[in-house]
This record gives C-alpha cells, sequence and structure tokens, in this order.
C-alpha cells in the first residue's frame, strides 16, 4: 500500500497534537541553522576557530542536509515516514550531545555534519506526515503553514536562543539544548503518531546521494573561493570540476533509475517551480539578513551575543503571524499577493534598514527588520502549499525532499556567499594595516574607528545586494503564479 494514499482517521485533537509535536523537532532543524550565528565570536575564543572553520562550522549542517534530502524522501516512502522520523530525531539528539562536547574545531565541524544526517531525515518524513494526517484540503494548508512557520521562526529565533545561552552558559549549552527536546519528542511521536505504512517496492538509491553530495560540496567550495580575496586558483578549478562531475554523475545516474530521485519533469509545473523559488529565495535573503547583522552588531557594535540575538528576532516576532495569515487566506486571495507581494515587503524593509541604519536611535532599525520578518512569513506561508500541492500525490516523497532543499540550500548558499563576502568587501575599505583582520580589526588602537566604518560598509553593501535579490524574486515568482491561481494545480504547465 503506498503510505501517501493510504486511508487514516483520526480526530482533530489527535491531528493538531501530532502537528505540535512534529513541530518541536522542526523547530530544532531551523534554529540549528542559525544558532551558532552569535556563536561565533565564541567559538573563535574558546575553540581558536579561524574564519575558514567558522564558515564550515556553520555549512556542514546544512551542506549534509540538503545533500542527503533527496534520497531520504524515497527512503521515507520505503520504509515508512513515521520509522524515518523516528530515527531521524534520535540522530540529531545523538549528534547533538557529540557537538556540545567537541573538543576542536573540526570535530565540531564532523558533529554538525551528523546533526545534518538527523535532520535530512526527519525533515521530509515531517512534511509527508503532514500530507497524510490532514485530508481536507484547508486544514492541510493550515498545517502546512504552520509547519512552514516553525521552521522561518526556528531560523530566525536561533541568533537569541544561541545568545541567551552564551549570556549564562558555555558554547556547547546552544547544542545540549536540544536533548531534552528530542526525548519528549521521540515520546510523543510513540504515543500521538499515525501507523507505519510502509512500501517495500519503493527503489531507494544511495549512490544518487552520494553524487547530489558531491555537487554540492564542489559548488559551495566554489563559491567560497570564488568570493575570497586570496583566492588560489587551483582550489577553485578542482572545486568547480569536482562539483560539475557530481552533477553529471546525478543526472545520468537519474536517467538510468526507474525511480528516479528527481524527476525534472515535476519542474514543469509552474506552480511547484514558483514554490521552489520562494523558498529557496526566501532563506536566501532571511540567512543574509540574519546572519550579518549578528556579526555586525556584535563585532563592530559592540552588542553582546544576546543583546545581537535579540536585535534579530525581530525578524521572528511577526513570522508567525503573518504566516497563519497567509495560509489562512490564500483561498480567498491567491498567490501573487503572499508571494510576491511578501517579498516586495522584504525588499522595503531592507531598504528601510539601508536609510535607518545611522540614525541615533535603533527603533527604525527594528521596525525595518519587522517588515522584514512580515514578508518572509507572508512568502514562507503558503510555499509548501504550493511545491506539495503541484505535484502528483504518487511523487509526494519527492516533492517534501525538493521542498526542504528549497530551504535548505537557500541558506546554505547565503552563507557560503555573504560569509565569504564580509571580509572581502572589509578589506576593500579598511585601512592596509586591518584589511586582512575582518574579526579584529575594529579593535586595533589606531584603526579601530576606520575598521568600524569598514565594516558597516561592507554589511551595507550586503543588504543592498539582498534588497536587489528580494525584487527579482518578486519578480520571478509572479510570472510563476501568473493568473494569480488560489490553489495548486496539479496540471498547471509552464
Amino acid at each position: 500500500m503506498n503510505p501517501l494514499t493510504a486511508p487514516t482517521t483520526s480526530t482533530p485533537r489527535q491531528r493538531w497534537t501530532f502537528l505540535a509535536v512534529i513541530s518541536a523537532a522542526l523547530f530544532l532543524v531551523g534554529a540549528d541553522n542559525s544558532i551558532l550565528y552569535t556563536a561565533l565570536p565564541e567559538l573563535r575564543d574558546q575553540l581558536g576557530t579561524t574564519s575558514l572553520q567558522g564558515l564550515w562550522i556553520i555549512n556542514a549542517y546544512p551542506l549534509v542536509l540538503s545533500g542527503l534530502l533527496l534520497g531520504t524522501g524515497t527512503l521515507g516512502d520505503k520504509i515508512g515516514h513515521r520509522l524515518m522520523f523516528i530515527i531521524g530525531v534520535s540522530i540529531f539528539g545523538v549528534g547533538s550531545l557529540i557537538a556540545a562536547f567537541s573538543p576542536t574545531a573540526w570535530f565540531l565541524i564532523a558533529a554538525r555534519a551528523l546533526l545534518g544526517v538527523g535532520a535530512a531525515t526527519m525533515m521530509p518524513a515531517s512534511l509527508a506526515l503532514v500530507r497524510i494526517t490532514f485530508t481536507n484540503v484547508r486544514e492541510r494548508n493550515l498545517a502546512i503553514a504552520l509547519w512552514m512557520s516553525v521552521a522561518v521562526v526556528g531560523a530566525a529565533t536561533g541568533p537569541v536562543l544561541g545568545g541567551l545561552l552564551l549570556e549564562f552558559f558555555w558554547w556547547g549549552s546552544v547544542f545540549l539544548v536540544n536533548v531534552p527536546v528530542v526525548i519528549i519528542t521521540l515520546i510523543a511521536t510513540l504515543l500521538v503518531a499515525p501507523p507505519n505504512i510502509a512500501n517495500p517496492k519503493k527503489h531507494w538509491d544511495l549512490i544518487s546521494s552520494v553524487w547530489a553530495m558531491l555537487a554540492m560540496v564542489g559548488l559551495v567550495m566554489a563559491i567560497k573561493e570564488l568570493a575570497n580575496p586570496e583566492r588560489a586558483a587551483w582550489l577553485l578549478i578542482a572545486s568547480t570540476v569536482v562539483g560539475l562531475i557530481g552533477l553529471v554523475l546525478f543526472i545520468l545516474r537519474q536517467r538510468g533509475l526507474e525511480q528516479p530521485l528527481l524527476d525534472v519533469d515535476i519542474f514543469r509545473n509552474r506552480i511547484f517551480t514558483g514554490g521552489v523559488l520562494t523558498a529557496g529565495l526566501m532563506m536566501f535573503v532571511v540567512a543574509a539578513v540574519e546572519l550579518m547583522s549578528t556579526q555586525r552588531f556584535q563585532t563592530a557594535g559592540g552588542f553582546s551575543p544576546l543583546e545581537a540575538g535579540a536585535l534579530v528576532a525581530s525578524v521572528a516576532v511577526p513570522a508567525i503571524p503573518a504566516a497563519l495569515l497567509g495560509g489562512s487566506v490564500l483561498h480567498r486571495v491567491g498567490f501573487i499577493p503572499l508571494i510576491s507581494g511578501g517579498f516586495t515587503l522584504l525588499a522595503l524593509g531592507i531598504a528601510l534598514a539601508l536609510w535607518t541604519f545611522n540614525m541615533d536611535s535603533l527603533v527604525p532599525f527594528i521596525l525595518s527588520l519587522l517588515l522584514v520578518g512580515i514578508g518572509s512569513g507572508l512568502a514562507s506561508s503558503v510555499a509548501s502549499t504550493a511545491i506539495l500541492g503541484g505535484a502528483a500525490v504518487d511523487k509526494a516523497g519527492m516533492a517534501s525532499s525538493v521542498e526542504a532543499v528549497s530551504y535548505e540550500f537557500g541558506t546554505l548558499i547565503s552563507v557560503a556567499v555573504f560569509g565569504s563576502l564580509l571580509p572581502f568587501f572589509y578589506s576593500l575599505m579598511a585601512p592596509s594595516e586591518v584589511a586582512d583582520d575582518v574579526d579584529h580589526g575594529v579593535d586595533h588602537a589606531v584603526h579601530g574607528p576606520a575598521a568600524v566604518e569598514a565594516y558597516d560598509g561592507a554589511y551595507l553593501s550586503i543588504l543592498a545586494i539582498v534588497g536587489v535579490v528580494s525584487l527579482i524574486a518578486a519578480a520571478l515568482t509572479a510570472y510563476c503564479f501568473r493568473g494569480n491561481p488560489k490553489e495548486a494545480d496539479v496540471d498547471a504547465s509552464e
């Protein structure tokens, strides 16, 4: 029996309780994307991390997560999504314990990769379980909006959660906090989750996941090296070649499989494609705003981790109500006002941030971040609805994986691009004596003020780029959702 077409019966209380259980785990997945943003300065002091190690500590998690997601969605179809969810949550808990007590930077990077394995296992399973559990279309739209808003809010509140923990505990607490949530989630899943329904005939291909991972590693390394002012030509070329080889091998592998992990025909549905673009570009923008803001206000603004995290939490505060509003009114207003309108609000919020940044009062800047949060909440609220609804039911596992990859890949590329561009822009603007020290140049006895000015210039340059990306995203999604459909249509062609 196909688990995605199997009938399920449950009471409203059971369905919404189960959604709360899934959401608790999903919050951890989202928060772990950004919880280290405020911890990077602390890690530099405690573990002696370099800038490169700092970027890999952040990126190891979404990189492994993105590389495995396509395969884990299909594996969930094969062995059952409830079982996959339990396995994923368990791995996530073990990875959190290992990360919390990592003795070195590279050990922590490996632990973060293990966390990515756990997240990749549970994330598509959780979304597939939502689709199985909520059979009523409007109820499902609201459930998916809640599901997605939890992931977005998790990512948005990661910095403030990390800052709060670092205010009172050592850096490992940002991982140890996951463990009690994991235990509660496991117990609750065993009690309230729908039965596990496997489809042993479904094919799962590990080799495809390996090639996908190879392609992503090569791409990320190439982006990092391209933005590196002291780039090594051999590393840039090697990374590009590795990424292209992985991509070609993945495509060839899919063509030879009877049941591919990724069927490119699924992208012929413009609503599905619009949902994928929305998810990826929205996280690309939000991750940039969060990471760059937490780094700027700690490094050049003198904020503590908690203060920087609280500031960036302004993005999270309006995200949930905006997401809930979007999910509840989609059937009335359609996709374009929510998604394209959301990206327009994102661009407006970033423009306001650029204008208010140097004002004496921080309040106008906080208001700009609130606007960013509203825009991201509206855009994300129905992106998952478009992706799942735009795919045939028998490809729901594949669609769930693509949906999760979209969000994680947006974060991954954002960190890779802007984590490299920040020191690059800074080096162009800072005095030569401190141009190579983006982390501590602001503390220089003589050139500190000039370094702060250079850091701010780099930060504002990145915000400007992100604002332009938001406007491009608004135009692209308006084209994908032309006609302003009010529900996803599996027959919507390009």
